[in-house]
């Protein structure tokens, strides 16, 4: 039997040699040059010619050399997506959404998780770099100047760059974000108006001295993710409006982990003026508050009310339920990558900030304070 070259046909060529496009164009009976233009998606082919070029490429099973086409094109059709934690179900939420987005237009998605590290981000870009996609969504970790040089060297390389959950405050970008500061105010004043002045907030500024004035707090807040000092602003501005001082000793601070909500919120119910009620701004900031009550022998809402962030399908189920932040995780994803679609294709615009609204799930975990709390 004669190979495709003229000789013997080996077996390697019978068990694995992939179709070529001058195959494709035999059995769609077009030229070739008619069916490397319809599968490398670059100039002009009338639909009749190119429908019968895809049904013959499907059933000779070709695939595109998407590596070639982009060569040839500058255009991958593929965006680059970095997350924080892919594991974390608001992450995936918002992934979803990009996908979902991105499918409709022809565009496929690479997804990278950082775990939060500035190191696997600048890792993580300089791969998508490196494969040319044509646009990134990031959720950085990058807080200062120094932090942004790989973001830049995206846009450098012409990849446009849009911002998701999170700002930095060093760039001039795209970001579809939360109102973070009006989500959390508005939880902490529903705290209050079930009648709690003591309030605590798990997930504070990763510092191991502890700030003693509001501005000292703001401060160290600053050197932390954006969306972390949005949010105690918000838990701030809700204790100014009700007159409420300001207490120190009510904030977490140290590692965002667990396991450290566990021990600040433990601290925090061995005060001799033990908070009432405590605000969470992390899902990991309520599992540890949850372990941190358990272990001191309380129970919510009768000794201690909960509110947290990322309403999820176990926070309903819970007994009793916990009252949540509902983010709108799949919109969030879909406005990004719209956004950045826009820019994939051309489209100049001013900066622009998309800031989209959450909802304060009310469920069981507040009641008014007890006036014979037991005390740890």
């Amino acid at each position: 039997m004669k190979g495709r070259h003229g000789g013997m046909t080996t077996e390697r060529e019978r068990v694995s040699s992939p179709p070529t496009i001058s195959e494709v164009a035999a059995a769609a009976g077009v030229g070739r040059s008619t069916a490397a233009r319809t599968l490398g998606g670059y100039g002009y082919v009338s639909p009749e010619l190119r429908e019968r070029v895809l049904a013959a490429a499907e059933q000779i099973g070709y695939r595109t050399n998407a590596l070639a086409r982009s060569m040839s094109t500058g255009v991958t059709h593929t965006l680059g997506v970095i997350v924080a934690d892919i594991g974390n179900p608001f992450f995936a939420g918002v992934v979803r959404g990009i996908s979902d987005t991105s499918r409709e237009r022809g565009f496929d998605t690479i997804v990278l998780s950082t775990h939060e590290d500035l190191g696997e981000e600048i890792a993580a870009m300089n791969v998508l770099i490196d494969k040319r996609v044509d646009g990134v969504i990031v959720a950085s970790a990058a807080v200062q100047r120094a932090d942004v040089a790989h973001i830049n060297a995206a846009i450098e390389h012409g990849i446009p760059v849009v911002l998701v959950d999170r700002e930095v405050s060093h760039l001039d970008l795209d970001a579809v974000v939360i109102d973070n500061r009006a989500a959390a105010r508005e939880a902490v004043d529903s705290l209050i108006q079930a009648g709690h002045t003591r309030i605590g907030f798990v997930w504070g500024p990763s510092t191991d001295t502890r700030p003693t004035t509001r501005r000292d707090l703001l401060d160290a807040a600053a050197k932390n993710l954006w969306t972390d000092g949005e949010r105690l602003r918000g838990y701030l501005d809700a204790l100014d409006d009700a007159g409420i001082r300001f207490d120190p000793e009510l904030v977490m601070v140290g590692d965002k982990t667990e396991s450290r909500a566990v021990d600040e919120v433990a601290r925090m119910l061995a005060l001799p003026d033990r908070p009432t009620a405590v605000f969470c701004s992390e899902t990991d900031a309520m599992t540890g508050t949850l372990r941190a009550v358990r272990a001191a022998g309380l129970a919510y809402p009768a000794d201690i009310s909960l509110i947290g962030f990322d309403d999820s399908s176990w926070a309903a189920v819970m007994d009793p339920p916990l009252t949540m932040i509902e983010q709108p995780m799949h919109e969030l994803g879909e406005q990004a990558a719209a956004t950045l679609l826009t820019l994939v294709d051309g489209g100049s615009t001013p900066r622009s900030l998309h800031t989209l609204d959450t909802r304060l799930m009310e469920r069981a975990s507040v009641a008014p304070p007890s006036g014979d709390m037991p005390l740890s």
